[in-house]
C-alpha cells in the first residue's frame, strides 16, 4: 500500500525521478554516478561542462534543414572536433502536475552557441519517456531506457512524430531519425562519457557526437 505524501516524507521514502520509474529495478544496476545523475526530482538540477571530441552531421544536402533547426534550438549545421560543451538538466512540476525534465545542451563553436534542447516526461502506462525536441517543440520521440551489463545507460528512440503546435503527425519508419545514446562513467578519469548517433534507414548517419563532461562543483 502506498503512503500518503506527508507520511511518505516523514518515513524517509523519497519520490522517484521519471528515469527511476521508467527503468524500475534496473536503475540500481547503473553505475553509482549515473544513478546520482538521473535521480532528478522536482526542484533538482544537474549541470556539467565538457568537450565533444567530435561532432558530425549527415549529407551536405541536409544543410538547409539543419540551418532551419537552429531557430528551434534543435539542429545545427556546424561540426568539428574538440568542441566545448555545457549541459543543464532541470526537474520541475508542470502547471498540469506532470513531472518534467528540461534538457539544455549547448555546443560552443567559437563565437556561436548551438543548442540541442528537449523536454522529457514519463508515460506511466507505456513505461517510456516522452521526448519533445526543440523550442517550441518540433519533433517528438518515445524513448526506451535500458542498462548494459557494464552499468552504462543506453537510450533508443522508438515511435516518432512531427509537431505543429497541438497537431502531431506520426512519421513512417523510413523518415525517422533513430537515435542511440550511450552514457557511461569513467572511474579513472572521473568523467561522464556520452555517444549520440542519429541514423535514418535510407540516408544513414544524420547526426553524431561523442565526448566527456564533468559535473560542476557548484551544481
Amino acid at each position: 500500500m502506498s503512503l500518503p505524501p506527508k507520511v511518505a516524507k516523514e518515513k524517509g521514502v523519497e519520490e522517484m525521478s521519471i528515469y527511476q520509474k521508467v527503468m524500475g529495478k534496473d536503475f540500481t544496476r547503473l553505475h553509482p554516478m549515473l544513478q546520482k545523475r538521473y535521480q532528478l526530482q522536482d526542484g533538482m538540477r544537474f549541470q556539467a561542462t565538457g568537450v565533444m571530441r567530435e561532432i558530425k552531421g549527415g549529407p551536405k544536402w541536409l544543410f538547409l534543414l539543419f540551418r532551419l533547426g537552429v531557430k528551434w534550438k534543435l539542429l545545427f549545421p556546424e561540426h568539428g572536433k574538440s568542441i566545448p560543451f555545457t549541459i543543464k538538466n532541470t526537474a520541475f512540476t508542470s502547471k498540469t502536475g506532470e513531472s518534467q525534465v528540461h534538457w539544455e545542451r549547448i555546443f560552443h563553436f567559437q563565437n556561436k552557441r548551438r543548442y540541442f534542447n528537449a523536454l522529457m516526461s514519463l508515460d506511466e502506462k507505456r513505461l517510456v519517456i516522452k521526448d519533445y525536441l526543440g523550442e517550441p517543440p518540433l519533433f517528438y520521440s518515445d524513448l526506451a531506457f535500458t542498462v548494459t551489463d557494464q552499468g552504462a545507460l543506453k537510450i533508443n528512440s522508438l515511435n516518432q512524430r512531427l509537431v505543429f503546435g497541438k497537431l502531431e503527425i506520426p512519421l513512417p519508419r523510413l523518415l525517422q531519425g533513430l537515435a542511440t545514446v550511450t552514457e557511461s562513467y569513467l572511474d579513472e578519469e572521473a568523467l561522464y562519457q556520452i555517444t549520440v548517433s542519429v541514423r535514418n534507414p535510407i540516408i544513414g548517419q544524420v547526426f553524431f557526437y561523442e565526448g566527456t563532461f564533468v559535473q560542476n562543483e557548484d551544481a
